[in-house]
Order: structure tokens, then sequence, then C-alpha cells
């Protein structure tokens, strides 16, 4: 079965707990379900839906033991932009498309990417859709009318600015005391739902002292059924599916990142290990079925996933409860929903934005001023300003192209020479001290296209004379592209006019690139060498001797006899070399 590993070691006594966790778990995602559907810009029962159909899909056929699947708030501004623009019934062809991406990502074991999203990307985008729930909910929170929401936050400030004057008195306070509630609970009841009871309890408080005087689910959405949708195929077309390509793929990309890094949380509480293929393949399963009971996407929830993990739950038995729970809640309590007021709800929305902001961590990152801090703040202003999309983009090539600066920083390219020990060192080399026909090199760092430039310029102009023999040490030169293989390759066609270029300890991936390229072949196999000393040993054995006659420089320990006019002749069949450079 595709879940047998997920129950290995799996007994009855494991079913208690579950049972007690999804039961949790489920209770606490009713309210959180609707709250996620209003703010997104659809009805609240589309958020049960989602909760109940993609719960129950994401814990069958995911990755994770402990996974919680359902809407979450990093959608909202994302799904309520497409809702905007293309209209609920696009949004679930949006989300069906979705899901078919994110089970060709698990197929084709893309699930891995996840660790090339730099952390100054994902925190702040992150803390960026946090600020939008935030603002998003004050209206709700104070009552305001005549509101018309924008996808543009700025707009949206806009209109709270213009009619902050409508605020009504009795929705704030409905929202306060579902605020406090939520705050106290966890101290003097951790295992009771705050958002519930907070939930439950300003409901109750404005149904009996103050009716007809704040908004509510059903004066602004209607009753809610007390019964799922009846399963629709969409009509569907070539035209339709291109049109909503770029919603799915940003739903998608979103739902990945979100579920996998759900994923890592679940197994750093359990020290388990989910599979992140897996995880995506259930979560496209989860996003193709969901559509179709009229559910809006979903994804890996971190929050209900860890309470899930701290309720005590043992296997994605928990997860499928969970959706049952909420199921069952529909089917008998749907209509008592109507009564709930929009003020009870955006306390609890806030709640969630404050802890997803990861105001710790964006914190921490922007004391480091670094280009971590800059990449975090211009994706963080770009979530909030403009769309999720450009800032994920922007944030994704700025880190590549700052990364790619900093390897090019530590790329290191310096001439050297045997010091009195016969170990190659830098600090060797002089005006007076250096070999007019050998020079060394030490290459230190990636040969890649943002330090390739450097290495060839930085070798070409410190030679201002044409030596016999250039030696190249890439032992600590651990990866090389077409563009470093270019440069290096120019340099030999240089030095091969009038000389022969020798290298020394070259790793198993340059030499690679240099075989498949035809570099290895021009430069001659033997003239790679695994130590420095033996391509010593050969450069001395092809310099022209003549010319070291009366030389002073003394770079090798052999130059002293080279340099003595009387034994040049000579030294050839009398030197023994040593291989310990």
């Amino acid at each position: 079965m595709f879940f047998d590993k997920r129950f290995q070691q799996y007994s009855l006594s494991s079913i208690p707990k579950d049972i007690l966790a999804g039961l949790i778990v489920g209770v606490i995602a009713i309210p959180l379900g609707m709250a996620f559907a209003i703010a997104s810009g659809v009805k609240p029962e589309y958020g049960i839906y989602t909760t109940v159909v993609a719960g129950i899909c994401i814990s069958l056929f995911g990755g994770s033991k402990y996974q919680i699947g359902g809407p979450t708030g990093a959608f909202i501004p994302i799904l309520f932009g497409i809702v905007v623009t293309y209209g609920y019934g696009n949004l679930l062809i949006a989300g069906f498309l979705a899901g078919i991406i994110l089970l060709l990502m698990g197929i084709f074991r893309l699930g891995s990417l996840i660790k090339f999203i730099p952390r100054p990307v994902t925190i702040g985008f992150t803390t960026g859709i946090a600020v939008t729930i935030f603002i998003g909910q004050v209206a709700s929170f104070l009552g305001l009318v005549g509101i018309k929401k924008h996808e543009e936050f700025i707009l949206n400030l806009k209109e709270l600015y213009i009619h902050i004057g409508t605020a009504n008195f009795f929705s704030i306070l409905t929202a306060m005391i579902c605020l406090i509630t939520m705050i106290l609970t966890p101290k003097f009841a951790p295992k009771v739902p705050g958002p519930l009871i907070g939930l439950l309890l300003s409901s109750i408080v404005a149904t009996l002292f103050y009716p007809d005087q704040v908004a509510t689910i059903g004066t602004s959405y209607g009753e809610i059924p007390n019964s799922l949708p009846h399963f629709h195929i969409p009509n569907v077309n070539l035209d339709l599916i291109i049109k909503l390509m770029k919603p799915a793929f940003i739903i998608a990309m979103l739902g990945g990142i979100e579920s996998l890094l759900s994923a890592v949380v679940a197994d750093g509480m359990t020290n388990s290990r989910h599979s992140s293929n897996k995880e995506l393949i259930g979560q496209g399963i989860a996003n193709m079925i969901t559509p179709l009971f009229g559910g809006i996407p979903a994804t890996g929830a971190i929050a209900r996933t860890a309470t899930n993990i701290k309720n005590g739950a043992i296997s994605p038995l928990s997860g499928i409860i969970h959706g049952v729970v909420v199921l069952l809640v529909l089917l008998f309590f749907a209509p008592y929903a109507s009564y709930i007021p929009l003020a009870s709800m955006a306390p609890i929305l806030m709640v969630v934005a404050w802890n997803m902001s990861e105001r710790k961590v964006f914190s921490h990152i922007l004391k480091t001023k670094t280009v971590d801090s800059l990449t975090l703040l211009t994706t963080f202003i770009l979530t909030v300003f403009v769309n999720l999309t450009v800032a994920v983009e922007v944030g994704l090539v700025m880190s590549a192209i700052l990364f790619a600066k900093r390897m090019s920083d530590v790329m290191l390219t310096e001439k050297v020479l045997p010091n009195l020990d016969h170990k190659i060192e830098n600090q060797m080399v002089t005006d007076t001290h250096d070999c007019p026909q050998i020079s060394i090199y030490n290459i230190e760092g990636a040969l890649f296209f943002g330090a390739a430039q450097t290495f060839q310029q930085t070798i070409m102009s410190t030679i201002n004379y044409n030596p016999k023999i250039l030696l190249l040490r890439m032992s600590k030169v651990p990866f090389m592209d077409t563009t470093g293989e270019a440069n290096l390759a120019s340099i030999v066609k240089h030095f091969s006019k009038s000389g022969i270029v020798l290298i020394s300890g070259i790793n198993t991936q340059p030499e690679t690139v240099l075989k498949k390229t035809g570099l290895y072949k021009v430069i001659g196999k033997d003239h790679f060498f695994e130590h420095t000393g033996e391509a010593i040993d050969y450069a001395l054995g092809h310099i022209e001797q003549n010319k070291c006659a009366g030389c002073k420089h003394f770079a090798f320990k052999e130059c002293s006899k080279l340099s003595d006019v009387e034994s040049v002749e000579s030294v050839e069949s009398k030197r023994k070399l040593s291989p310990t450079y």
C-alpha cells in the first residue's frame, strides 16, 4: 500500500491517540476554514469543503505521518487576487491545474528543490503575507461599512482611511471578546482550542445582547448548507487552460513550498522523516479532487500540523479523522454558523497572521546588515505592495546574483613559489624572488561564470613577460562550468603559442568538464599531475637552461646549480629532484 511505511509499528493502542488528536485539530480547523475562505473572497462553506476533502486526501496520499492539510493563510492574498480577476469558477479550475502541476513535480522527484529557496526569500514573503492578512481584517474588526476590497494593498489602506468614521462599537466589542478569550484560553486551559472558544463566546454574547447590531455570516453570505456540494466537473477548454496557467503555477509553487515547510517542521518536532516527493503527489491529488467538490486550493498547515503532533498523533489517521470531524459538524451544525459575527472571525485571522509573521527571524536577518537583509526587505516590500509572484521572482533572482557575487569574491588566484621547506606559499613571490620561466598559480574557489573572467584577467595581467611554463594548482577548485572552461581555454591558447600549461591536483568534476569539451586533450594528458612536486619536476626538465645562467632569483632549490654558468651544461645529468613540493 502507498502509506504502508507511515503505519509501520502501528498498533490498536495508537488508535485512541489519533482519534483525540484528530478531534481537537478538526474542531480548531472549522473556524479557520471559514475565516480563510471569507478572507479569500469566497463563501465560508467553501473553506469547510476544502478542510474536509483536502484534509482527508492529503493525509491519505501524502508523504508525512503528521501533516494536516486544508486552506491556509498563506493562500489568502493569492486566492483573493484570482477571485477578483478571474472569478470563483475559474479559481476552481486554476486549483485543479495546480494539483496537476504538484502531482507532476512529485512524480519527477522535484521535492528536494525546496532546499534551494533561500531563507530570506521565504521569510520575506511569509511576513509580507502576514501583514496583508492582518490589515485585511481591520475592517471586519472595526465593523466598517461601505468597504470595497481591492487586490492592491495601498487601495485597501485608502478604503480603511476613508471609512474609519463608520466604525461600529458592537463589532469592536465582539472582536475584543474573541481576541481576549483566544489569548487567555491557552494560559488557563492549554488543551482547549482558543479560536473555537473565542468564536463561540463572542457569537453567543452578540446574539443574546445586541442582535442585528453586527454583520454575521448569514447576513453577509447567506445560510451555510449542511451538506457537501454535488460532484461537478467544470467545462474546460484550451484557451481557458492557457489563461489560468499562470495563477495555477503560482498556487502550485506556494502550495509546494508551504506543504514541504510544514512537513520539515513536523520532522523536527517528532524526529521523523517525510518523503518530499510523495508529499507533493499527495498535495497534487488533493488539489485535483477538492475543486470538484467546490473547495479552494489547499496545502499543509504548519500550525494545525504542530497542534496535531502536540496532542499525540501517531499516524495519518489523525488527519483523516480531522476531516471526518469537520464533515460531521457541517452535516449537523452548519445552520448555526450563520449567526457567527464577522467581527469574531477577524481576531482569529489576525492571530494567524501574527503567528506566521516570523517576527524574530525577520528581525534577526535584518540585524545582520548583509545582502540577505536586502533580499529579505525587497521580497517583503514587493509581497505587500505588488504581489507574491513578483516578490518571489525578484527575491530568487536577487539571491542568485548576490550568491554569484559572493562566490566570485572568495575566488582567489595567487602567484606562488616553494618556501625553504618546499611548501607552496604566495608570500614567497617578490620582485627579486621569482622564476622568469615558470609561473605557478594557486586557484581557490569555484571556477564559474561569476568568477571565471576575474581568474583569467588576474593571470594575464600579473604576467608581464612570457614564461616558458604556466603551472596551475587546482586542487581547491571544486567546480567548473563551461564559462570557466572557456576562460581556461583562452589562457591555454595564449600560452601554448610559446610554452606549455601544466595542471596539478585537478578534481573529478572539473576534469570531467575538460574531457567533455576536449580541452583536456588540447592540454595533453602528460601535462596533468596529481601532485605539484611532480609538475615542478617536469617543468624544470623543460625550461631553457641557458637562460638560467647568472639568474639570481633562486626560486627553486635547483636554481643555485642552474645559475652556475660552468655547471649549466652538465646539471641535467647531476640533478636529482625532490618530490616534496
